[in-house]
């Protein structure tokens, strides 16, 4: 891997190997998939799913350990970790985006990030079941987000570098999916190991690097040593976390929306396991068995929202209404346990608020692509989008803990969600460029 900082020794290019850039041929079916991407469409949703594994694992292994370590402190602890944590997954993706974009190579520009990312991620859920103490689980899962972030951030930008726009609502329903089941799996399949977190961590460390490497080795992508590129500079580095509002509403209002939606569903996640405890009354064992099945309750809504939704966008042709309807989903979805305070009612407000999440993670990768400003930039520009999924790991946790102790009630959170639900999926309407 190499990121060249000046034009390079002249020399004549290499023959361009491996799959280009695809663009809507004429009397092509409109929904077939071509034969060069569909080793990438087989393998996106399953790669997809290792960085939300990876990061649900540590959400809910941290919230043990910060109970087990510091018992009378956990929601500012783990707020804090959590925050830390955001911190260094914004730092990750913008940063790794301006590189990508940048790097020249016989394995391409984005496949080399998403190895070392996936590596320093891995090493970093290991040690994090060997913390002794909040100090060093807090330095853990900020490598963890670091990582897994570095090499998220490339592997979102194959998307604008690869799908042509008649195909991005399938391809980001797949992607979609292994968000969403690696986001419950992870709890799931972790919960068998919850009296043995170093094995829990070394299992899903181990598990998610093996999906990443296949997906590297088997998905290739074009040598790219040929191609022009832009010179890294400190301006570009400082540019990394900016796009021009005013210039750019439409990427605006889409970093909006995606900011709240997904802040809206982090303040749910990032306390489930302490509302068991302390809004219904659970014991910390017990609301460690019913935590992951919560997960497991919402899957099948989960699945169907997403599997609809993303192709449903493609047929019709429009974004914007399956967003507001994911909005509404997840806003009514967060009122039930208002309602039903029990655990039955939990796993029904999981079910229709991971269903709305579903559906608006089906469409939101094929949305933001359409409102990047510059196609050069695709990774720097994705990278600043996905700011607004990772910051809501830093703000949400912070707000959350701030609701609970000014009304003195985890109960506050839901009705706080429900309003952040609604006001994300009415950002979207002033995108002019998606319908």
């Amino acid at each position: 891997m190499s990121v060249h900082t000046d034009p390079g020794p002249a020399y004549d290019p290499p023959p361009v190997t491996g799959p280009a850039p695809v663009d809507v041929r004429a009397g092509e079916p409109k929904g077939k998939v071509p034969p060069e991407l569909r080793r990438l469409f087989r393998a996106a949703p399953f790669v997809a799913a290792a960085a939300p594994v990876a990061y649900a694992v540590s959400t809910y292994y941290a919230a043990i350990q910060v109970e087990h370590l510091t018992p009378d402190a956990k929601t500012s602890n783990l707020a804090l970790i959590n925050a830390l944590g955001a911190v260094a997954a914004m730092l990750a993706q913008p940063i790794v985006g301006v590189l990508s974009d940048r790097t020249r190579g016989r394995y391409g520009a984005r496949r080399p990030w998403m190895l070392g990312g996936a590596l320093i991620g891995s090493v970093a859920l290991l040690t994090a079941g060997l913390a002794p103490n909040v100090a060093a689980l807090t330095v853990c899962v900020m490598l963890v987000q670091f990582g897994f972030n570095a090499s998220q951030g490339p592997f979102s930008a194959l998307l604008p570098d690869r799908i042509p726009e008649r195909l991005r609502g399938r391809y980001s329903t797949g992607v979609g999916l292994g968000v969403l089941l690696g986001s419950v799996a992870g709890p799931a399949v972790g919960s068998a190991f919850a009296d043995d977190l170093p094995l829990g961590y070394a299992l899903m460390a181990g598990a998610v690097l093996l999906g990443i490497v296949l997906f590297v080795v088997l998905v290739p992508e074009r040598d790219n040593r040929g191609e022009p590129r832009k010179p890294f500079s400190p301006r570009a580095f400082l540019a990394a976390f900016w796009v021009n509002p005013v210039r750019h509403p439409d990427f605006f209002w889409g970093f909006a929306g995606r900011l709240l939606l997904f802040g809206g569903y982090a303040m749910l996640n990032t306390y489930q396991l302490y509302l068991a405890q302390d809004y219904l009354g659970l014991s910390l064992d017990e609301a460690t068995r019913t935590v992951p099945l919560l997960g497991l309750a919402a899957l099948p809504g989960v699945i169907v929202a997403t599997a609809v939704a993303g192709p449903l966008s493609d047929r019709i042709g429009r974004r914007k209404p399956v967003v507001l309807a994911a909005g509404l989903l997840i806003t009514s979805g967060a009122l039930i346990p208002l309602l039903l305070p029990s655990v039955p009612g939990l796993a029904l407000s999981a079910l229709v608020v991971a269903s709305g999440f579903g559906a608006f993670i089906a469409v939101d990768q094929a949305l933001m692509s359409s409102v990047l400003p510059n196609p050069d930039d695709f990774g720097k520009d994705l990278g600043v989008l996905n700011l607004a999924a990772t910051l809501p790991n830093t703000v949400a946790p912070v707000v959350a803990a701030g609701v609970v102790h000014a009304f003195g009630s985890y109960a506050a959170l839901y009705p706080v969600v429900g309003v952040i639900a609604l006001l994300g999926a009415l950002s979207v309407l002033p995108i002019r460029s998606v319908r």
